[in-house]
C-alpha cells in the first residue's frame, strides 16, 4: 500500500505544491480545505498525474470534524505517513479594531486546526515508530508586528505546538518540523496585490515543496526541528 500525505489547507499555492511533490513520490494524496471549490483545481491536477487522491471539505477548527475526516481518510486512503498542516487565517486591524470573533477564528485556524490533525495521526505513527508532522509557519510566528496580532498569536502557538511535539515524539520515530515562510509566496493572490513587483522577490511554491519533501526523508540521525526560508532579497 502507497503511503499517505494529508495536506491540510491545501489551496492552489503552497498546499497544491507539497500534494504534487510527494505525488510524484508515489504517495497517496488527502486534500483537506474548509469548501470543495478550493480543491477542486489540484484534485483534477493529481489526477492527470495518476495519483491516487482524495479531497474532504472540513473545518479543522472542530474537533467533531477532525475526527469524521480522518476516520474516512484512514478508511479511503490508510493511516497518514505524512501530516502537512498549512492552513491558516488571517484578518489584519489593531487591538481595538479586531473583534473577538476574528481573534479567535484565527487562531483557531492557526493552532489549534494543527492540534486537532495532529492528534489523529500520532497514535498510528507510535505504532508503526515513524511518520512525518510538517508545520508552515510565517515571519509572524517569530515577530508580532503592529495590526498583525490575528495572525502572530495562532502562527506564535503553533510554532510552541511543534516545539512541544518534537520533544516529545521525536525518540518514537516522528519527526516534527516548523517551516517559518519569512516572505510572501508567489501566487494569483499575491500578484493581483503586486503586479510589477520582480519574480525572483517571491518565494516559489515549487522551490518551498522541496524543502518539505526533504524534510520528510531526512535521517534521524540529523533531524531539523525548525527551517526558515525566504528570497535572497528579502530582508530579515
Amino acid at each position: 500500500m502507497a503511503q499517505v500525505a494529508m495536506v491540510i489547507g491545501a489551496g492552489p499555492g503552497l498546499g497544491a505544491a507539497v500534494a504534487r511533490r510527494f505525488a510524484r513520490e508515489g504517495f497517496s494524496i488527502g486534500l483537506v480545505a474548509r469548501k470543495d471549490d478550493t480543491l477542486a483545481a489540484t484534485t483534477e491536477e493529481l489526477a492527470k498525474l495518476g495519483a491516487n487522491t482524495r479531497s474532504f471539505a472540513a473545518d479543522t477548527t472542530d474537533a467533531a470534524a477532525v475526527t469524521a475526516l480522518f476516520a474516512t481518510a484512514r478508511a479511503e486512503l490508510g493511516p497518514t505517513d505524512v501530516l502537512v498542516y498549512n492552513a491558516g487565517a488571517f484578518q489584519m486591524g489593531g487591538i481595538l479594531d479586531v473583534s473577538p470573533e476574528d481573534f479567535e477564528r484565527c487562531w483557531k485556524a492557526g493552532c489549534l486546526g494543527a492540534f486537532l490533525c495532529a492528534r489523529e495521526v500520532v497514535p498510528a505513527m507510535v505504532e508503526r515508530g515513524r511518520g512525518t508532522i510538517l508545520l508552515t509557519g510565517a515571519t509572524a510566528s517569530l515577530r508580532g508586528s503592529a495590526r498583525f496580532s490575528c495572525l502572530a498569536v495562532g502562527k506564535f502557538g503553533l510554532r510552541a505546538l511543534g516545539q512541544s511535539m518534537a520533544r516529545e515524539l521525536g525518540d518514537r520515530g516522528i519527526h516534527v518540523a516548523h517551516v517559518v515562510i519569512d516572505g510572501q509566496i508567489d501566487s494569483s493572490r499575491t500578484r493581483a496585490y503586486a503586479p510589477n513587483r520582480p519574480t525572483h522577490s517571491f518565494l516559489a511554491p515549487d522551490a518551498i515543496a522541496e524543502t518539505y519533501w526533504q524534510l520528510h526523508v531526512q535521517p534521524a540521525t540529523a533531524w531539523t526541528q525548525e527551517i526558515d526560508l525566504r528570497p535572497s532579497v528579502e530582508k530579515f
